[in-house]
């Protein structure tokens, strides 16, 4: 077989919401569509990726570099040993020709995006649904058939009142939701200190199925001040704090807090994620690290930091990607990751799993469909068939 064409193209997913750094009125993110010359049921086999939320498109690199790496390369440099599927991980060797190391920026999310198309391709290919593709070849075969979910919101938006944010965390313990998350930061302290009270009276005061997340936004002495000022509450766990590079105040900061604590989602490759756990303090009996494949130069990266991970003595069970996506949902099932993100109804159409998924327990199943299951998302399906169609 062989890559036929590769398609990309921006999708919006705009929102009124804020974090305490960033609002998502101009947010949009790159898809892809990587056509094969495999023809089922009289059309071809196509694979599909996109970037996660919370990064921009990257279509400027997918154009110039990235894309047309992969369309100059030999076929057969790019397939499996004997010929009968594509390879991501020779693929993204590829897309990752004559590029110097460090400073991934948005180089990353290129390379995610193509590295997930490749592997809902083969995973189309092998005809299995992704979750089981990778369990077979980099688990153990016997992959999650449910995930643990929790719902992210408790964004700032213009005229959210308290009452917003308690009916807001309702929907979700309504929808299944039995954790949910919330934004800290983007207020003074006091404030932010009664809207927790506010979303913890909605969860029966247990402060255990509740995370608050404040987006890299605070200095060390503001994150030791938050921090003393929540842990009595016993969260499920205190989200990127600081910088995300900024090693020393996390080390620092998990000195004085006790409660568990979460970072990693912005950062983008091997490197960045061993020095989370070199030098950030990252306690592997309770922290947790939100590497996103899809924004972290793919699921091949994802598997030299899972393989990292585990010689420094980390479990994949406090593993928890941030992005709410179905490429992320499949890889947590195959490596038996801790779980996934949720937003219920943000980041349209990208976000989210398939069509008709039901969140029970805070937990929520996988299609049998080939690949990742776009498909089953009825209209980011259609955005993406366009692409190509």
């Amino acid at each position: 077989m062989k890559i036929v064409s590769i398609h990309e193209g921006v999708v919006p997913i705009s929102s009124s919401i804020r974090n305490a750094w960033i609002d998502f009125s101009a947010m949009d993110c790159s898809i892809v569509a990587v056509v094969s010359d495999v023809i089922r049921d009289g059309r071809p086999v196509v694979g599909y990726g996109f970037n996660s939320n919370g990064r921009y498109s990257a279509g400027e690199i997918l154009r110039r570099r990235v894309i047309p790496r992969l369309l100059a390369a030999p076929p057969s440099s790019l397939l499996t040993d004997d010929g009968t599927n594509i390879d991501p991980a020779k693929a993204w060797d590829v897309m990752m020709r004559n590029e110097k190391p460090g400073g991934h920026g948005e180089r990353s999310v290129a390379v995610g995006v193509v590295d997930m198309a490749l592997f809902d391709l083969a995973a189309k290919i092998a005809e299995q649904p992704l979750y089981r593709f990778l369990s077979d070849r980099y688990g153990d075969g016997d992959p999650d058939t449910s995930v643990f979910v929790y719902g992210a919101g408790g964004y700032y938006a213009p005229g959210k009142t308290l009452r917003d944010l308690q009916e807001e965390m309702k929907r979700f313990v309504d929808a299944g939701y039995d954790v949910v998350k919330m934004k800290i930061g983007g207020a003074p302290l006091k404030e932010d200190l009664e809207r927790i009270e506010a979303a913890l009276s909605v969860l029966g005061g247990d402060g255990s199925r509740l995370a608050v997340d404040v987006n890299g936004r605070f200095d060390l002495r503001t994150a030791l001040e938050y921090g003393e000022a929540i842990e009595p509450y016993g969260l499920f766990w205190y989200e990127e704090p600081g910088d995300p590079l900024d090693f020393g105040l996390h080390a620092t900061l998990s000195e004085h807090y006790a409660g568990p604590m979460a970072t990693g989602e912005n950062l983008f490759s091997l490197p960045d994620a061993r020095n989370l756990i070199r030098y950030a303090g990252m306690r592997p009996d309770r922290d947790t690290v939100q590497i996103d494949p899809a924004l972290s130069y793919g699921l091949v990266e994802y598997l030299r930091i899972q393989d990292m991970l585990k010689r420094h003595g980390w479990s994949s069970r406090r593993c928890v990607p941030h992005g709410g996506h179905q490429f992320s949902l499949h890889i947590a099932a195959a490596l038996k990751l801790g779980g996934n993100e949720s937003y219920p109804g943000e980041f349209y159409p990208t976000g989210g799993f398939a069509d008709g998924a039901v969140v029970e327990n805070s937990r929520v199943g996988l299609t049998e469909i080939p690949g990742i299951g776009f498909e089953a998302k009825a209209a980011f399906y259609r955005v993406l068939r366009d692409l190509h169609d």
